[in-house]
């Protein structure tokens, strides 16, 4: 009898952590599926909205939308020219003054980057 309860314990538990799992699961799926709308809403492109979502840098991508990727970067190297202002934001932080990634932006917008493994 002792064994029997302790099984079917066992089954309630087990039912109730799937149970979980898929609750998880379902609002992870929904998060990611409202932020992906709320991108293409925002740049009008559904592309541009994959690219931010999954932390792609491409020549041409603005300020907002590299930061939108991958967040506030770890450290900006800002220099003011006659013509134009160039950045390098560093993310990815893997030594004392070493980044994982380094992105150039003129005016704004991203011309370069360097990814170190």
């Amino acid at each position: 009898m002792l064994g029997m309860l302790a099984a079917m314990h066992l089954s309630t538990c087990l039912a109730l952590f799937a149970g979980a799992v898929v609750l998880v699961c379902a609002v992870a799926l929904w998060a990611y599926l409202q932020r992906r709308k709320q991108l293409t809403a925002k740049y009008g492109d559904a592309e541009i909205a994959r690219h931010i979502m999954q932390q792609v840098v491409w020549q041409g991508e603005t300020a907002e939308q590299l930061r939108e990727s991958f967040g506030t970067p770890a450290d900006i190297d800002q220099k003011v020219l006659k013509t134009k202002s160039k950045e390098v934001w560093k993310y990815r932080p893997v030594g004392k003054n070493r980044f994982g990634l380094k992105v150039t932006l003129d005016d704004g917008v991203v011309v370069a980057w360097d990814t170190k493994d």
